[in-house]
C-alpha cells in the first residue's frame, strides 16, 4: 500500500512537472493588437457585427477583414478609438450613436413561437413553446436579434431608464458649447 501511494505520488509529480514545462515553453502567444482591440470591444457577445463574439471579430478587425465601425454597441467613441489603433481614417457621418436599449415583450401579442429565445446569445428570454415569453432585462444587451425575428411584432426595444444604481451625473457642458 506504501508503494502504491509513492508510485501515484511520483506520477503526479511528474506530470505536474511537465504540464509546467509545455505550457511555459510550447505556449502560444497571441496577437497583441488583437487582444488590445478586445479589451477596446464592449464584450456584450451580441453578434450585431456579423461574428459570433467580440473575440472572433477583434481578429478580423485585427487582420484587417472586418471595418472599425463594424460594432454598433461600441458606437462613436469605440470608432474612434479603433480608427486610432489601427492608424485608419473614418468617416464618422456614417456611424450611428444609439441609446442602450433592452427587450420588452408585449404578453397580449405573444403567440410562443420561440423564434426569439433561439436567438438571443445572451439567454435573456424566458418562454417556452406555445408560452407567454418574457425578458430578463438585467441579462439582454439590447443587441435587437430578438426584435428582427419576431412574427408577431410583440418584442420591443425600449430605452434603459436610470435607476439610482445605474444614474451618473451628467458632463458639465462647457461655457464656449453654450
Amino acid at each position: 500500500m506504501f508503494t502504491a501511494i509513492i508510485i501515484i505520488t511520483a506520477l503526479g509529480l511528474s506530470m505536474g512537472a511537465m504540464l509546467g514545462f509545455a505550457s511555459r515553453y510550447l505556449a502560444v502567444e497571441g496577437n497583441p493588437l488583437q487582444q488590445e482591440i478586445e479589451a477596446l470591444l464592449p464584450g456584450s457577445q451580441c453578434g450585431q457585427c456579423g461574428y459570433p463574439g467580440c473575440t472572433p471579430a477583434a481578429a478580423a478587425v485585427a487582420e484587417g477583414e472586418a471595418a472599425v465601425t463594424m460594432c454598433p454597441p461600441g458606437g462613436k467613441a469605440l470608432v474612434e478609438s479603433l480608427a486610432e489603433l489601427m492608424g485608419v481614417s473614418i468617416d464618422m457621418s456614417s456611424v450611428e450613436e444609439k441609446a442602450p436599449a433592452i427587450a420588452f415583450v408585449h404578453e397580449n401579442l405573444c403567440i410562443g413561437c420561440t423564434k426569439c429565445f433561439k436567438r438571443c446569445p445572451t439567454d435573456a428570454i424566458i418562454g417556452g413553446p406555445k408560452q407567454i415569453h418574457a425578458v430578463f432585462a438585467d441579462a439582454c444587451t439590447g443587441c435587437e436579434l430578438c426584435f428582427e425575428v419576431c412574427p408577431t411584432e410583440c418584442i420591443e426595444m425600449r430605452p434603459i431608464t436610470p435607476t439610482l444604481q445605474t444614474w451618473y451625473w451628467p458632463a458639465p457642458i462647457s461655457a464656449e458649447a453654450a
